[in-house]
């Protein structure tokens, strides 16, 4: 049996972040600007040596043995590389469990606002489109990991995330009514995709977030049919069309205006979005040269990014770093989430 390695990069959430939030996007439609970055989550797959289901998550330090039954996988630890295993095994190999050992882990803590969950969903979504040799589309990869993620396991948040992952690259994406996504690619000049990559660093604040409060708020708001939090949102998808065109005309000092304005906006949507140590973080990096910054994701903590003149890159690492969060540069991708065969040791 072959051995499957797969992996799906993280995403920069540019703007438009929460628009792609139900009930938003079925009323009013989202859009969302994003692009990869190379940070990805992996899964492997290979047969398993005892004919148990094992999960193995590296970063974590977890490791399960399961009998090969889906009532026993259900009550696994490892809550998404079992709901993968059982949505896939169920869709496509006849309900009838697999003895595998899939193991994982992700170049970003959990609770990172770059998407690392729904990463993590589409890699290993990936690795059983290989494994079982499934006829599926990028789409296709995209909306069944939305699927498992949101639907089968509960996990709370829109549908950016597994798009972003899927296709790769930056992406001006479409969020309208009756579950309908377009992905547009945006062939973006090199020089300009280059001195925007060379004026953004991102930031871990060096807490990890629970998302799902944040969101259950912000759905909430989506309800009342005025008020600020309604506006912010009206308006952050008026920042991803504005940041699109921006973007593709290389004015990167638009950019980060646009930027600006979205973390403003972005804090009207729901309570908790921003913290006194983002906020300090923030006026660090504004004091030592920024044009702008925010939140990657949906708030309360993770990654921030910030945008600035190249020149001045390292001086502002270095700024944050000694402000006690954990500053770097960013270097963007192209591809989206692969997958490739090896010979079982």
């Amino acid at each position: 049996m072959k051995v499957v390695r797969a992996r799906a990069p993280l995403r920069l959430g540019l703007a438009g972040g929460g628009t792609d939030l139900s009930p938003y996007c079925d009323l009013h439609g989202g859009a969302v600007l994003n692009a990869t970055i190379g940070r990805y989550a992996y899964a492997f797959i290979e047969p398993s040596d005892d004919g148990t289901v094992q999960f193995l998550a590296r970063d974590f330090g977890i490791e399960e043995h399961l009998p090969a039954d889906l009532g026993a996988i259900a009550g696994a630890r490892l809550a998404i590389p079992a709901g993968v295993y059982t949505r896939m095994v169920r869709d496509y190999c006849g309900g009838v469990p697999v003895p595998l050992k899939i193991t994982t882990y992700v170049d970003a803590p959990a609770g990172s606002g770059l998407g690392s969950s729904s990463a993590l969903v589409v890699a290993l979504v990936e690795a059983f489109r290989t494994l079982f040799e499934l006829p599926l589309g990028l789409y296709d990869v995209a909306h069944l990991a939305f699927e498992i993620e949101r639907i089968d396991l509960g996990l709370a948040g829109g549908k950016q995330d597994q798009y972003a992952s899927a296709f790769g690259g930056a992406n001006f994406i479409e969020f309208l009514a009756d579950d309908r996504v377009i992905v547009n690619p945006l062939r973006v000049a090199r020089g300009f995709a280059n001195e925007l990559e060379t004026s953004l660093i991102t930031c871990f604040t060096g807490l990890s977030r629970s998302s799902g409060q944040i969101i259950a708020e912000q759905q909430r708001r989506m309800l009342a049919p005025v008020g600020n939090s309604m506006d912010s949102l009206h308006q952050l998808k008026a920042d991803a069309i504005e940041m699109k065109q921006a973007l593709l005309r290389g004015e990167i000092r638009h950019v980060a205006e646009i930027l600006n304005r979205s973390w403003l906006a972005k804090k009207k949507t729901a309570d908790g979005i921003s913290t006194d140590a983002i906020e300090r973080l923030h006026a660090t990096a504004m004091a030592h040269g920024a044009w702008a910054g925010k939140v990657s994701g949906a708030g309360g903590g993770g990654f921030l990014m910030f945008i600035g003149p190249p020149q001045h890159r390292v001086g502002l690492i270095a700024a944050l770093n000694d402000a006690g969060a954990n500053a770097s540069a960013v270097h963007f991708t192209a591809e989206g989430a692969e997958s490739w065969t090896v010979l079982h040791e």
